[in-house]
């Protein structure tokens, strides 16, 4: 071997070393780093892994039930097949589309609706295209299901509403969620999901909605579905139950029904329970749960009835005559009138130049507190209103609930309307004039009230002088049970003038000479105390009378003034208060009083009052 061999022997042995010594340097750190990230960091990575294997789904949770005082369902739910497709698993998202329609009933704006959130949200997440499938539609998507790609069933909840417009304007309805609704809540994202919009269910919606369960699925690397994994059960929302009698409240609907706009509430006087709160007209809940038709919003909204207002609550009217008991405690209260004191009533009443009309034209002649609650006449409540002044009549009405909202759970609530001088300046930056002190005396001008602040003034009249707010959840409420009247605190007014009105009251249905003698209930022990009211809706010109007024029939029906009546019965018991209002109904004697008498005999036939409430569910038997 010469020299030069032996140099390039030895080169090339020190570059096999130096090669192999990079190579063991380099496999042992790839072997130490997989030993890192196996052994020591094997959990984060398994996790991460995992987080990408496995999708968590939320699944809807079940909404609870809506029921009445005995237990029956007044909403809940049923199974609802849908179809729905997945974007990811079609080529022609409008093909399928296209084909599903020659199979079920599928409007244009549907289809056009599904494109366009495929093309907003993941292609792998389901988007519903049509539910409250029939089983005829189910069966026949199910046989063509290799001709619809992406195209499948799903299985559903629906909210029905079984005594559907009798119970609208209270227990509302579900619909889908807008983008004002959306909230962190995930389960608000699910297809479909809905939220209460109006009523019990929107009051209530968090107690309600109940806790959304999960189901795990194991996809691929694009996300498609491999195997379930597992689902764990969501939590049924909470069961609210109502102090409303279903059974009243379908009656008393019966009743207002022949009327074209009326309303109408019962409550206990001495609990604060109500047990109807009726609105006619109504509308049907469950046309909410798919695409209302345009044409029924339509109509509904151009009603005169206004059948989707609620008008036990947020309809707001002059109390008329039945706000006179409110002007004569003030009175009383102030010294002004005793159960003696008469003033004569010639048919008018002249302060300066303008003249204030009785309703009786001839007079009622001479008239005390009782009379004057009896043939409810104008002219002795004008004689009070010098000296009484309206600072006291509304400090006296908000006494007895006028001018604020009771909260009862019901939105929309309104709070009706007590004037006074300070509001007056505020409002029109001028004085209050005793023209108007007059109006308000007997519950005309600028006073305003509910037909729920109507039902406490009667039963706070009538039970003694205790201050009872209404409620309408049952769990939310006192102890029906409880002694009469002693959870709520009494009012400072004196038991004797609370006694001389409700005798008023009393023979408004019971003297010869009473206003609504001819609604009085025979029934022996069902007798009933009342008061009629007549709230014009439109002031009455002097041309007009010197013409000859028209009579109430002969008006166009949204110029004839509203009827209304409050009432108690028994009048040996007070048990029960109700108010009434028929809008446009004319007079409150010929009206509303009818309405209540009938009302008060349903209520005392079924005597929700002596009856406990039940929160065991009863499924109606047959549903619309």
């Amino acid at each position: 071997m010469n020299k030069t061999s032996s140099r390039e022997s030895k080169q090339f042995s020190r570059r096999a070393f130096v090669l192999g010594l990079c190579s063991t340097a380099l496999y042992g750190g790839l072997i130490s780093r997989m030993g890192w990230l196996q052994i020591v960091n094997g959990k984060q990575y398994q996790t991460l892994s995992d987080n990408n294997r496995i999708h968590v789904n939320l699944v809807t949770p079940v909404r609870g039930y809506i029921l009445d005082r005995n237990g029956h369902m007044l909403a809940y739910n049923e199974q609802n097949f849908r179809v729905q497709i997945v974007p990811e698993q079609t080529k022609d998202i409008a093909g399928s589309l296209e084909n599903l329609s020659r199979i079920i009933d599928l409007r244009q704006e549907d289809k056009a609706d599904v494109i366009k959130r495929a093309g907003k949200q993941a292609k792998f997440i389901p988007i519903k295209i049509k539910d409250n499938l029939t089983w005829e539609d189910v069966s026949a998507i199910e046989l063509s299901l290799p001709e619809l790609a992406g195209i499948s069933i799903d299985v559903g909840q629906k909210r029905l509403y079984p005594y559907a417009e009798n119970f609208a304007h209270m227990v509302g309805y579900v619909g889908s969620v807008n983008e004002k609704e959306m909230t962190d809540d995930p389960v608000l994202r699910l297809p479909g999901f809905q939220i209460g919009k109006t009523g019990i269910e929107r009051t209530y919606e968090d107690s309600l909605r109940g806790r959304a369960g999960t189901r795990s699925i194991e996809v691929n690397s694009s996300g498609r579905m491999v195997r379930e994994l597992g689902e764990e059960k969501g939590v049924m929302g909470n069961q609210v139950s109502l102090t409303i009698d279903r059974e009243l409240q379908e009656r008393t609907m019966e009743i207002l029904s022949q009327h074209h706009s009326a309303a109408a509430i019962v409550m206990n006087v001495h609990t604060g329970a109500i047990y109807t709160l009726a609105s006619f007209p109504s509308f049907d809940p469950n046309l909410f749960a798919t695409r209302l038709p345009s044409a029924i919003w339509k109509q509904w909204n151009e009603d005169p009835g206004k059948p989707l207002t609620n008008k036990a609550v947020s309809g707001q009217y002059p109390p008329g005559s039945t706000f006179k008991m409110i002007t004569a405690l003030a009175a009383l209260e102030a010294g002004i009138v005793n159960d003696s004191k008469a003033f004569y009533c010639p048919g008018h009443f002249n302060v300066g130049k303008e003249r204030f009309h009785c309703w009786k034209r001839q007079g009622h002649g001479y008239m005390n507190v009782y009379t004057a609650l009896e043939e409810s006449c104008d002219v002795y409540f004008y004689n009070l209103a010098e000296q009484l002044g309206i600072d006291r009549i509304a400090a006296m009405s908000r006494r007895f609930g006028f001018g604020h909202a009771f909260d009862i759970a019901l939105p929309l609530e309104a709070e009706g309307l007590v004037p006074d001088r300070q509001w007056k300046r505020g409002q029109f930056e001028t004085g209050w004039q005793l023209g108007e002190t007059i109006n308000a005396t007997i519950g005309q001008g600028y006073m305003l009230a509910t037909p729920l602040q109507l039902a406490v003034m009667t039963a706070r009249l009538c039970n003694g002088g205790y201050a009872v707010n209404p409620w309408i959840v049952a769990q939310d409420g006192p102890d029906i049970l409880s002694k009469k009247g002693k959870q709520w605190p009494k009012m400072k007014v004196k038991s004797e003038y609370l006694q001389m009105v409700t005798r008023g009251m009393e023979l408004v249905m019971t003297g010869k000479d009473g206003t609504a003698r001819g609604a009085a209930i025979k029934t022996e022990g069902w007798e009933m105390a009342g008061k009629t009211g007549t709230a014009q809706v439109r002031r009455i010109t002097m041309a007009e009378r010197r013409a000859g007024l028209l009579s109430q029939e002969e008006m166009i029906w949204k110029h004839r003034h509203h009827a209304l009546f409050v009432g108690y019965a028994p009048i040996s018991n007070p048990t029960y208060a109700v108010s009434v209002i028929v809008e446009h109904g004319g007079s409150g004697s010929g009206a509303a009083a009818p309405v209540a008498r009938d009302v008060l005999i349903a209520t005392q036939e079924i005597d929700p009052a002596n009856k406990a409430v039940k929160t065991t569910p009863i499924k109606p038997k047959l549903v619309d």
